[in-house]
């Protein structure tokens, strides 16, 4: 059966366009991961979107504030390395009555396609050193990994383009990202 997506802008910020996929139709990747995480890891989900708005109103998609989870293509993740970069994630440690910074281990998965435009995927909580040994994340990760892959190709064939100085893309309005 063969696949199809659909690129979808979700919001634009002063630095950045963040845009998403509708695979087969279906809710877009980032909108599930946002119902879901939201709801059930909030504190978590509150922080990873702590640094899209960062990245999209003050930094700039640079590479230091995404994790490099490339396997087959550019696949990279949210947040950033880095327990005390701000903003940081806090934990109440019951044993010593404190807030603490804490590592974030919930993942969304992304492609960072330059310094301006970046795609949400989707993702988890990673439980293991290795997204490919963690069943929460392994799919995500697959997936963002091939999506990279199909969205760096359309790049090159022109199917995607960039406009106003690679600060946006342009895709025809019939145009779909195909994948068995």
């Amino acid at each position: 059966m063969n696949n199809f997506a659909e690129i979808i802008e979700v919001q634009r910020f002063r630095k950045v366009i963040f845009y998403t996929l509708s695979i087969n139709g279906g809710d877009p990747l980032f909108i599930q991961f946002r119902d879901t995480h939201n709801v059930k890891n909030k504190e978590k989900f509150s922080h990873i979107f702590s640094w899209i708005k960062l990245i999209g109103n003050k930094y700039g998609a640079d590479t230091q504030y995404f994790r490099n989870e490339a396997k087959t293509a550019d696949a990279g993740a949210l947040p950033p390395k880095g327990v005390d970069r701000e903003p940081g994630y806090v934990e109440y440690n019951e044993e010593a009555e404190t807030y603490e910074n804490k590592p974030n281990n919930l993942r969304l998965y992304c492609l960072r396609a330059n310094r301006s435009v970046v795609f949400l995927f989707n993702g988890d909580i990673k439980l293991a050193d290795k997204a490919k040994d963690c069943d929460n994340v392994r799919g995500h990760f697959k997936l963002a990994n091939k999506l990279s892959e199909l969205i760096n190709n359309a790049f090159r064939e022109k199917n995607i383009r960039w406009i106003n100085d690679d600060a946006e893309i342009e895709v025809d309005d019939d145009f779909l990202l195909e994948w068995e």
